[in-house]
């Protein structure tokens, strides 16, 4: 049997091809999924006409938004195609190159790399947009069915989010397979650009789309609900829309980008490391395994977002009484665990009946278990029925100062404790494999980001769900005005509720993408070792065929690096430092646009009527700025993140570079956890407070001094947990690729003398001289905006 070539040029037995078009229908099954899902909610009603208008207010915004960055972005996307192409005949090709393609290796891997780098990054733009697109579509429909019922509404909501996971789902197991099934074991060199295309655009979306919504975010609080005393979502905020969009540039397209590029990621680390040990055992199961792994969790995904709706129906009493789900949150946590099961029970099925190694269904059931962990550990500290959330709600009594303190609090331990969950996973993979050697280790860390990912259509869908829950609730409050009538309360209340679960939500998924990023880091690290071993024993080989000295005495894949040695701890401080420049940068943005968009908002509350709703505001005003200052910021973040870890690499050296890259994923992880726990548990806070009776003179309620604190604490997390904390995701996993891409590069020029170390230190100095103009750039103030006198 012969299927796609893949017996013949792959070496694939019967049941491996079969498997392996098994997993290219599967990816199209995803997709047809999505596709039926976007019947079913487009079917929905759009509500009442003045529902739609805000509703269209919201879509061309977000339009508008994402159309301009494409323009901002595709320049720099268009030079590193080039730069992208170019790398590839500086070095030699790998020998498994040589193999597939012979003496046309060299050509065929360039052009195969950059055509994956424009998949990969065409891929991650489409599941962001069309997944934003989705969310917005969503939104109205679900405030319309508010007024039905709260499953019809969940349904709409958690439907249109699964529709970004499918597409995810879909499009990242497609473009993983059909690199595969052409280059073969020659694959790594081509998913290198696969994954890189990803990041970089889940880079661009997270830096941009978090700098607009909470820039929007922040401005409409303070002025609205702080100084004028206002609704959060009150329509004589000029900000409101704004704000409205910007949940789905920056919750929708850019999280959905995000854990796109770690889905990528996490493959082609796997490939990379399995295929060291397929040439050390001569087994394709190592490769094979996690695409047929990443298949069957596609599958499961598919049943477990299928049945949300499902279990709120269930009757509370009875023999089935015990799959009744008392909210959107346990309905949702349920469905997760229906897909957990269906993947571990399939994986020991794989594992036992092919490959013939429980531990690899093991690895699997950890890596499940790590993101199942994470939905209990982070709504332990961000749901207002956990005891963290509470003390913050009490320190909210004595003001703005303690309320901060004990979130702050809050969020440093919560990145303690995920940081643990995660090492525990490590400590079970070298418990697995340690007796065979690092390599099965580090293999067993990839595979473990395989099983994690998994489920990514569940994450997403449980993610994009947050936004479209907040914009429908948004739009209730907008449109509905009679709180006197028992349907209009009754629906208001439903939205409410969801929203509040979405908020949970959110941060359990920013919880797992951090993880999953944090493990995508390690792999590639790992990745890191072996690619640079490969070309160190290449470079050895050609120059004992010269009869010249050995360049390496001992190969990095063998030796490690020590943290003794000084060029190696010099790169872990810098690369310890780079997240916290990088958070730095991306708050003071939200800081400048924030301040202008609160001249602005004041500006037109001055404007006579507005403040008895006899005059509308001039929403697209306040759009504009923070779609502009979400611009300004994009191209200098990404320069930090792509030229630095070059500049370091050709200065100091291949094994400072590995120093570097460490010590961004540990400070990346524990200072990402953070920012984001800490603003999920602030956010909540306030929400809960909002929940109380209002009674200013027992100071509970919206409008107390309570709620003021609660705001204000709100107002601090809103830029850690939606956009510095999610953007150090894509940030750290943009420079261990980029590190990995340049790796052969620079161990070609390591030790070079004369005019060549002469070249490859003034290219080192032109690079940190970008590097600076860069920070410069994003430190730049904004054009000044001073309070205009109102007119009518």
């Amino acid at each position: 049997m012969d299927i796609l070539w893949l017996g013949s040029r792959h070496g694939l037995n019967s049941f491996e091809q079969i498997a392996i078009l098994g997993v290219l229908i599967t990816a199209f099954i995803s997709l047809l999924y999505a596709w039926l899902l976007r019947g079913n909610v487009l079917h929905k009603d759009k509500g009442t006409p003045k529902m739609q208008d805000i509703w269209n207010a919201i879509r061309v915004g977000a339009d508008s938004y994402l159309n301009r960055q494409l323009k901002t972005i595709l320049p720099l996307i268009g030079v590193l195609t080039i730069a992208l192409f170019l790398s590839v005949y500086i070095v030699p090709p790998t020998p498994e190159a040589s193999d597939e393609f012979g003496a046309n290796a060299q050509i065929v891997i360039a052009i195969g790399r950059t055509i994956a780098f424009i998949m990969g990054a065409t891929f991650s733009l489409l599941v962001g947009q069309l997944g934003m697109r989705m969310a917005i579509q969503a939104n109205v429909r679900a405030a319309s069915a508010a007024r039905r019922s709260l499953n019809e509404a969940l349904t709409i909501a958690y439907y249109a989010g699964t529709i970004t996971g499918m597409l995810t789902d879909g499009l990242g197991l497609f473009g993983g397979t059909i690199i595969f099934i052409i280059f073969g074991q020659a694959a790594p060199d081509a998913l290198l650009g696969f994954g890189f295309g990803g990041t970089l655009i889940a880079l661009f979306m997270r830096v941009g789309g978090g700098i607009y919504t909470k820039a929007a975010d922040v401005g409409a609080d303070l002025v609205g609900k702080v100084e004028k005393d206002i609704p959060e979502d009150d329509p004589r905020n000029a900000a409101v829309v704004a704000d409205l969009v910007g949940d789905n540039v920056g919750d929708c397209a850019g999280m959905a980008a995000d854990i796109f590029e770690s889905y990528e990621v996490t493959i082609v680390s796997g490939l990379i490391l399995g295929l060291t040990l397929v040439m050390a055992t001569g087994e394709l199961k190592w490769i094979v395994y996690p695409l047929i792994i990443r298949a069957i969790g596609v599958i499961s995904s598919i049943l477990g977002t299928f049945t949300v709706p499902i279990w709120e129906k269930m009757p509370k009493r009875g023999l089935f009484g015990f799959l009744h789900a008392d909210d959107a949150e346990e309905a949702m946590f349920r469905s997760y665990e229906v897909s957990s099961v269906n993947t571990v029970l399939w994986s020991f099925l794989l594992a036992t009946l092919y490959a013939h190694d429980w531990r690899l269904a093991m690895l699997t059931t950890i890596g499940v278990g790590l993101a199942v962990a994470f939905n209990p550990l982070t709504s332990y500290f961000t749901s207002t029925k956990r005891s963290p959330v509470k003390e913050i709600v009490e320190s909210t009594t004595t003001g703005p100062a303690t309320t901060i303190l004990s979130g702050l609090s809050v969020g440093m331990e919560s990145s303690v404790w995920a940081l643990v969950v995660i090492v525990i996973s490590f400590i079970f993979a070298l418990l697995l494999y340690s007796g065979q050697g690092a390599q099965y280790v580090l293999y067993a860390v990839a595979m473990i980001g395989i099983g994690m990912l998994s489920h990514t259509g569940n994450n997403v869908a449980m993610d994009s769900y947050g936004p479209i829950s907040d914009n429908a609730n948004g739009i209730g409050e907008m449109a509905w005005h009679d709180m006197d009538d028992p349907e209009t309360r009754k629906a208001r209340q439903i939205m409410a509720d969801l929203d509040a679960v979405g908020n949970t939500t959110k941060a359990i998924t920013k919880g797992v993408a951090i993880a999953s990023a944090v493990i995508a880091a390690v792999s590639l690290f790992a990745s890191f070792f072996i690619d640079v071993g490969r070309v160190q024993e290449a470079t050895n080989a050609a120059a004992k065929a010269a009869g010249q000295a050995l360049p390496f005495a001992k190969l990095l894949s063998e030796t490690g690096i020590r943290v003794s040695e000084t060029n190696v701890f010099i790169g872990l401080l810098l690369g310890g430092a780079l997240p916290w420049l990088f958070a730095s940068l991306s708050i003071k943005a939200v800081t400048r646009a924030a301040s202008l968009i609160v001249i602005e908002v004041r500006r037109q509350f001055k404007i006579p009527g507005l403040m008895e709703g006899k005059v509308k505001p001039d929403y697209a005003q306040v759009v504009g700025i923070s779609t502009a200052a979400a611009q300004k910021e994009l191209i200098p973040l990404a320069v930090i993140s792509v030229l630095t870890p070059l500049a370091i690499g050709l200065m100091l050296g291949v094994e400072s570079l590995a120093g570097f890259c460490a010590g961004i994923i540990l400070s990346g992880q524990t200072l990402a956890v953070f920012m984001a726990n800490a603003g999920g548990a602030w956010d909540n806070a306030k929400k809960s407070i909002e929940d109380e009776p209002r009674n200013l003179a027992a100071n509970t309620g919206k409008g107390s001094e309570r709620h003021k604190a609660s705001v204000v604490g709100d107002t601090v997390g809103d830029p850690l947990k939606d956009t510095a904390g999610p953007a150090l995701n894509p940030m750290i996993k943009v420079v261990n690729m980029v590190s990995l891409l340049a790796a052969p590069i620079i161990v070609k020029y390591a030790g070079a003398s004369g005019l060549t170390q002469a070249v490859v230190w003034i290219i080192a100095l032109i690079l940190f001289a970008f590097v600076g103009w860069a920070i410069l750039r994003s430190k730049a103030k904004a054009p000044q905006m001073q309070e205009q006198p109102a007119t009518d």
